[in-house]
């Protein structure tokens, strides 16, 4: 079987019954909206395959050995890049700021563009349910969230843009930035 549908296939089993924050929807269909927004930017099934398993590890309790025992060590090193230490211990809304503080170091520190990729592939499919329920809830929308402050929002996804900007040549990269001016205005 080809390494993508091998990834979407383990990754279908990882995370069935879950579904999306506030909804019914199927949590399958984000990675699949990640896979398909890298698969704009490259079409490297490596890539393509972290993209789909990009949440296996942090939510559905797959260990990053499987990953690699699975997929290979550059799926796993894109899995692991995408992955927080969740810090189960501790409620998520007082380790919110410092799991985002990792995560950005990951980009700001990485010379490699696959690593952006699978980011931006994640990110672009969460700023598109952002924007959705921005439209509907206005700044409402963040008590539904770990972090309900509008302005650290801002800060992590405008960040996001910033260390992902060497893609700013891919429709991809465009659009986030378009939809983080929408939700958070041009300021930050």
């Amino acid at each position: 079987m080809e390494l993508v549908s091998e990834a979407i296939a383990f990754a279908v089993k990882a995370h069935d019954g879950m579904r999306r924050k506030k909804s019914d929807v199927p949590y399958i269909l984000h990675p699949m909206e990640a896979a398909v927004i890298v698969s704009t930017m490259t079409s490297d099934q490596n890539l393509i395959a972290a993209a789909v398993l990009h949440d296996v590890v942090e939510d559905a309790g797959v260990t990053i050995e499987e990953i690699e025992e699975k997929f290979g060590s550059r799926v796993r090193e894109l899995v692991e890049c995408e992955t927080e230490n969740k810090r189960t211990d501790l409620p998520a809304s007082d380790t919110w700021r410092i799991r985002k503080e990792e995560s950005l170091n990951v980009l700001k520190n990485t010379d490699d563009d696959a690593v952006l990729m699978v980011w931006l592939g994640d990110k672009l499919a969460n700023m598109r349910a952002l924007y959705r329920d921005f439209k509907i809830e206005g700044v409402a929308m963040w008590q539904h969230f770990n972090q309900k402050d509008v302005n650290e929002q801002a800060w992590y996804y405008c960040s996001i843009a910033k260390f992902t900007e060497r893609l700013s040549d891919t429709s991809a990269w465009i659009e986030y930035k378009t939809l983080t001016e929408l939700v958070f205005g041009k300021g930050e």
